[in-house]
């Protein structure tokens, strides 16, 4: 049984993130709340003043970076300078979000794509690096009978290429995320803990522990999978985010993971 840590993922506070002020006032925030930790994503493309000053305010802050969301272009065309930032920031797990449009069109995308973030997968990995991939709904999509969740499964390299399922995407693309959890064993350290509900007829994200997703269950195969780090995400907040990720910390204490817990 392994012991999971949790992280804020930052896209869940994009809008207070677009400044250096916002920047150190967010993670000063996010301490405050209980994290020790946050994943960087939602902020643009990271130059190096961005990338210094992120280091410096969550060195002071105690605040480890377990993971990034990067964009596909960057991976394609400056793989030099994500190695660098990973290593700046101590972080080994370099996440990508989603794979670009042009690829999930049908099976032979999914199959193109998985050759290409193999091969990233593979830089990484001969860098002390992790390649994660993060999903949405689309890739439950079945094309000839198979998920494309099931096609990068198979066709992507298991020695550098790894998963970040999101519980909220794989509910709301029809599937189970206890299930996809156990199935990712040995393929997942990092996964996003994201809620569901209902609100006024129609599928919504929510605070973990506030929807209708069974984290017990969810977190019993986390840890049956050793999954190292869970960030709590929410895209879309109903109240202040930074009130969001507060409820979801304390209800994962209550849960049993989390400083506190």
């Amino acid at each position: 049984m392994s012991d999971i840590r949790i992280a804020a993922q930052l896209y869940t506070l994009r809008e207070f993130m677009k400044t250096p002020e916002g920047i150190a006032g967010t993670l000063k925030r996010v301490k405050e709340i209980g994290y020790d930790a946050v994943q960087v994503s939602g902020m643009g493309h990271i130059d190096r003043g961005k990338a210094e000053l992120i280091k410096k305010t969550t060195e002071e802050l105690g605040l480890t970076i377990c993971a990034t969301h990067v964009g596909f272009d960057e991976l394609e065309n400056d793989m030099d300078w994500m190695i660098e930032l990973h290593k700046m920031w101590d972080s080994r797990y370099v996440g990508l979000g989603a794979m670009p449009e042009r690829f999930r069109k049908n099976k032979e995308g999914f199959v193109e794509f998985a050759r290409i973030a193999s091969g990233f997968g593979r830089t990484l990995n001969e860098n002390g690096l992790r390649f994660i991939y993060h999903n949405h709904d689309f890739e439950f999509h079945k094309f000839d009978g198979a998920t494309g969740m099931e096609i990068l499964f198979s066709e992507t390299d298991p020695e550098c290429f790894d998963f970040e399922i999101d519980t909220y995407w794989v509910q709301a693309g029809g599937a189970d995320p206890i299930w996809w959890i156990r199935k990712m064993k040995g393929r997942m350290d990092v996964i996003h803990f994201k809620d569901m509900m209902m609100y006024q007829g129609k599928q919504a994200m929510a605070e973990v522990g506030e929807g209708n997703l069974n984290w017990p269950g969810i977190i019993d195969a986390c840890r049956e999978t050793g999954v190292r780090w869970a960030a709590v995400e929410q895209d879309i907040c109903m109240r202040d985010p930074f009130e969001s990720l507060r409820i979801s910390l304390k209800n994962l204490e209550k849960f049993g993971v989390g400083p506190d817990a």
